[in-house]
């Protein structure tokens, strides 16, 4: 009878019995065969959004167009085999990523290397393991990408990362296309048309295009279609002024994806339709030639491809304040919460046939009185050993994961054919593995 209630928000999701069931596998029984803290991900789930967005695009922009998968959201072995099975690109942020794309036998030509701080050694080693692409933030980054490319005798492909001085309305944190983003050069200013005429004046430098991006968790395409306006504007501007052909604009991620029974849900095609007819619009109107559009998503593949399960350590109520409910991980393994205030969908794994009707806050056990999942939720009351799943999971939750009060990290299983670790559980050994004894 409580079935109805439940916010069981995707359809990877469903209900057996008393039992929580996610891509068809019992939860349950995967937390006795796995442990907990356990992260689980939709395998199908995340091929088919690879496929929607590798689809859509190839539809509305055209064949030379691409989505990269954007990385930092979950970087890890097995990702990047899938991304390279699906056809599409990949983009990372760091030596740490391109080295396990490397080593899951990604096409390095096939990435793109973010970041506003690369060291040289960074560049070095990317440019040695073949990057195709570098997405230069600032002067002293394309300087150095000159140099070294120099020594190598290559010319190495750049996009410049252009803000185009929009705010898409999210949290600060995560705003980054704003005119003072740390990110990026802005055009309002007029940095953005003086680092273009510098990177087409060196020699080791293949500039393509442009990237942006404005932010994440954005639900309204009316941000990425001004962003465009604007981007568009810029080259043609760059056309006039400098005699540069633009050939790749790159919209950045940013996607939403649906956390809570309140937030909408997205029609990502769709989406991508949309934001195609406003380009070709644009463009047409404004006699434009319309450069090659790339887009960078990470959190709308992966987010709602994964939950993640605990189990009840203790059951603690503060007469007349609140309740807690303490879980066997916390901010070590999701620290978003912490970070953003971010919102999240809790279930009780094991006891789906009852009514919700305990709130209580979700607490860590973690010696941080922060160290909080989600406040206020309803469940039903749970007891020591009952499993809490927690929702939508998937992305930037193990990538950013941490050792803190050294906590090991948790597993993680694919979830496909049959059920797989991809990411093995750290054991206490792994902790203290990069400890030197003093002597």
């Amino acid at each position: 009878m409580y079935l109805e209630e439940k916010n069981l928000l995707h359809d990877n999701l469903s209900v057996e019995g008393s039992t929580l069931k996610f891509a068809g596998y019992d939860t349950v029984a995967l937390c006795k065969k796995y442990g907990t803290p356990l992260i689980l991900l939709d395998e199908n789930k995340i091929r088919n959004r690879m496929r929607t967005y590798k689809n859509a695009m190839e539809k509305y922009f055209g064949t030379d167009s691409r989505p990269l998968y954007a990385s930092k959201a979950l970087s890890f072995v097995g990702i990047y085999q899938i991304a390279n099975e699906e056809g599409i690109n990949t983009d990372i942020v760091s030596i740490g990523e391109l080295y396990t794309a490397k080593k899951a036998g990604f096409p390095l030509e096939r990435a793109f290397f973010h970041g506003n701080s690369k060291s040289d050694f960074d560049i070095e080693y990317a440019i040695e393991n073949g990057i195709g692409f570098f997405i230069v933030d600032t002067y002293d980054e394309l300087y150095a990408i000159d140099r070294i490319a120099t020594k190598h005798n290559i010319r190495q492909k750049i996009l410049l990362r252009i803000t185009p001085g929009i705010d898409p309305h999210t949290h600060e944190a995560i705003s980054t296309g704003k005119v003072d983003s740390k990110f990026g050069t802005a055009i309002e200013t007029g940095q953005a048309m003086e680092i273009t005429k510098t990177a087409i004046s060196l020699e080791g430098i293949d500039l393509r295009g442009f990237h942006c991006h404005i932010g994440s968790q954005i639900f309204d395409v009316k941000p990425f279609c001004d962003a465009a306006d604007i981007m568009i504007k810029f080259i043609d501007d760059v056309k006039r002024e400098a005699g540069f052909n633009c050939e790749y604009l790159n919209l950045g991620g940013g996607f939403g994806v649906r956390y809570v029974q309140s937030d909408p849900e997205i029609d990502y095609e769709d989406n991508i339709r949309k934001i195609s007819e406003h380009i070709n619009t644009y463009c047409a109107q404004n006699e434009l030639t319309c450069p090659k559009i790339l887009m960078e998503p990470g959190r709308s593949i992966v987010a709602d491809s994964g939950i993640t399960l605990y189990t009840v350590g203790s059951v603690k109520e503060i007469t007349g304040y609140k309740n807690y409910v303490a879980i066997d991980g916390g901010m070590s393994d999701n620290p978003r919460y912490a970070l953003y205030g971010s919102e999240y969908t809790v279930l009780c794994a094991n006891r789906m046939d009852s009514e919700d009707s305990y709130e209580c806050t979700i607490a860590g056990r973690l010696c941080e009185s922060g160290d909080l999942i989600q406040e206020n939720v309803k469940i039903p009351k749970p007891q020591r050993g009952d499993n809490i799943a927690v929702l939508v999971t998937g992305a930037y939750n193990y990538s950013m994961a941490s050792n803190y009060n050294r906590v090991t990290k948790p597993a993680v299983v694919l979830l496909g054919e049959k059920d797989r670790l991809a990411i093995k559980r750290e054991s206490i050994e792994d902790v203290s593995r990069l400890d030197i004894t003093l002597e």
